[in-house]
């Protein structure tokens, strides 16, 4: 899991410029735009307000450019993404890098009479959401701006760039279109962060200062752009809305650019389970890696459980967000707002707000001051991007259930006819329940197989799950041990060690914080009791999978340091960043931070020892679990 670049180049690739790599428009080439400014030069003639916020139909983005900046300031880039895309990390000290990752340049200008002009122009994405738990109508791109697409020469990957905080949108609503400095320098780190640990997640290029930019949230703050990128920022909220307008066409559409340009064909999309029992439940692990390469037109499953192409690409979507759901489980990542419009259909986190990573162990933890009713709170995020993943499956409802009639002229044209709508029904709810069955199971799997390999263990056994991985859960939760230092700390701990009561109960202090046991009626003789029981456990499955020894044990804390992070961005550290930076003009401690960020399970980074050791240290009890508005 260490060093987990998305799309990185390999070692000894050859980089390119930012000049010379191809950019593309295959979003806007492919799918319907606003109709008010349907080319190019229509937008760009158009004075801003009327671009300005408003309802959009019919279309999945609208032509908008970037609003210049005056005196932009480079706060810092990722030499992770740089080699993610394929630049050289010298393109960072370069003017039309500066220039573009601020606004101020885009590969398109005006060419005679051709309304389209020459190179890509810049577009936001019109989409919907569910906020919540309740309708919120159209949403959008209100502060994102898309400016290109660019494949990485060595890995074939194609990166959508987009800057966020770069002015107003139709989407904008009643906004301002801007970011603050605040929740930028947030969402600059924990997008790298995530990926730097192993979770899919859009990533960020850049972060840069708008000095001459004020922005009004709870206070008058600095304004700032983030430069992101990802395989797509298509949402489940991209197709609740154009279900909510019956705008069958389009779902359609977008439906098939996903699979066929997203996902890369029709024929990588999953096959149909067929190891499952009466209800859909997927056994032996034939969930863990289906056979693909399914020809397009296929229908596969016995009858009112047939699977055509659009069944397949909805299992591939939830497939990806329940990889990615367990991965923020396993390592204590909470989104804080996971509404539909902040779901990714390619399974990445996505639009940081009120993030963070759990400190205590609470599993009722939700870092949304908002959230009074602990919607998105840890324990329930599974549940929450099932729901999402639910209103995905009612806006696909029709193309899933259609069966084999997906392709007649009288279904694309007229839709369901009255006396094959129940038929159709019962298909699409068959195939959906199949899907909740598969997501559990995909869930499952994937949790469990990082939480054995967060623990040290080669191998899995039945019992693990409730002997280890439930029993240090309740452990850390009753004693409020922290999460992550949990297993970093564990990763250093010897078999030998432990062979004995005493030593265990004695080894058990080291997962206490410096200040002694907080958690309600325990004390340092309870820890000593509950963790030293559990490292027994612990210590016999070790030893089944490594043996005993010194060399078993230098082997196993690599393993494990190379999977438990030493660094985690956490909420307390991330606002002593943005102090800094804001207040002092700081700047080297954002590349302090960054270094930490890209090589979290380094046990040191040789930069600043004394700040790196604060950030890796004990939490101070006050300084935990905090919580943060959507604002952030």
């Amino acid at each position: 899991m260490a060093n987990h670049a998305d799309g990185a180049a390999t070692n000894g690739a050859s980089y390119t410029t930012l000049s010379e790599i191809k950019k593309t428009n295959n979003f806007t080439s492919h799918l319907p735009t606003d109709q008010a400014f349907p080319t190019p030069v229509d937008a760009q003639n158009a004075p801003r307000n009327k671009l300005g916020p408003r309802m959009v139909r019919n279309a999945l983005f609208t032509y908008v450019p970037p609003m210049p900046a005056e005196e932009p300031e480079l706060l810092g880039v990722s030499k992770a993404a740089l080699r993610s895309i394929g630049l050289s990390e010298d393109q960072a000290d370069s003017d039309e890098f500066k220039q573009v990752v601020a606004g101020n340049k885009f590969y398109w200008k005006e060419n005679g009479d051709d309304k389209q002009g020459e190179g890509i122009y810049p577009w936001a994405q019109c989409y919907g959401g569910f906020q919540f738990g309740q309708w919120a109508g159209q949403l959008g791109d209100g502060r994102a701006i898309s400016l290109f697409e660019t494949t990485n020469p060595q890995t074939g990957v194609r990166y959508e760039w987009q800057l966020k905080g770069a002015g107003k949108t139709p989407y904008s609503r009643f906004a301002d279109g801007r970011a603050v400095l605040r929740s930028s320098i947030r969402e600059f780190v924990v997008s790298e962060y995530l990926n730097a640990i192993g979770i899919p997640t859009t990533r960020a290029l850049s972060l840069t200062l708008l000095p001459k930019v004020d922005v009004v949230r709870e206070r008058l703050e600095p304004g700032a752009i983030v430069c992101r990128f990802a395989q797509s920022w298509l949402r489940i909220g991209t197709f609740d809305l154009m279900r909510s307008r019956g705008d069958r066409e389009n779902i359609r559409k977008v439906a098939t650019y996903a699979a066929e340009e997203v996902f890369g064909g029709w024929d990588k999309l999953p096959s149909r389970l067929t190891d499952v029992d009466d209800e859909q439940k997927p056994q032996n692990d034939s969930h863990l890696d289906p056979s693909r390469n399914v020809p397009k037109d296929d229908l596969q499953g016995p009858e009112s459980h047939e699977q055509n192409r659009f069944a397949r690409l909805y299992r591939e979507i939830v497939r990806r967000n329940a990889k990615t759901v367990a991965a923020w489980q396993a390592y204590g990542f909470m989104n804080g707002v996971l509404n539909t419009d902040n779901t990714s259909i390619f399974g990445l986190s996505l639009d940081f707000g009120p993030f963070a990573f759990m400190d205590n162990f609470d599993p009722s933890h939700t870092p949304n001051h908002d959230d009074m009713m602990l919607r998105y709170a840890y324990r329930a995020q599974p549940t929450i991007i099932w729901w999402n993943l639910v209103r995905l499956g009612e806006s696909l409802g029709e193309l899933i259930g259609s069966g084999e009639r997906v392709d007649q002229e009288t279904f694309v044209t007229n839709g369901v006819e009255e006396d094959f709508a129940p038929i159709l029904i019962k298909r699409a709810e068959n195939v959906i329940d199949a899907a909740g069955e598969e997501y559990k199971a995909v869930f499952l799997s994937e949790y469990r197989r990082l939480m054995t390999a967060r623990l040290g263990l080669k191998t899995q056994k039945e019992s693990d799950f409730d002997s280890l991985i439930s029993n240090a859960l309740d452990t850390m939760e009753a004693l409020e041990l922290d999460f992550n230092h949990f297993f970093r700390r564990l990763s250093s701990v010897k078999v030998g060690d432990i062979a004995t009561k005493e030593g265990r109960e004695e080894k058990a202090k080291i997962f206490a914080h410096s200040e002694g046991v907080t958690g309600l009626n325990e004390t340092e003789g309870t820890l000593k009791e509950k963790v030293g029981e559990w490292l027994e456990q612990w210590r016999a499955r070790t030893i089944e999978d490594w043996g005993e020894g010194e060399d078993a044990d230098t082997e196993r804390e690599k393993a494990m340091k190379s999977i438990n992070p030493n660094f985690v961005p956490r909420g307390w550290l991330l606002d002593e960043v943005i102090q800094r930076v804001e207040k002092q003009k700081d700047r080297k401690i954002l590349s302090t931070v960054m270094e930490m960020t890209l090589n979290p399970f380094a046990d040191g980074w040789a930069n600043d020892e004394e700040l790196e050791k604060r950030y890796v240290g004990d939490l101070p009890r006050m300084k935990r679990s905090i919580q943060c508005s959507c604002s952030s």
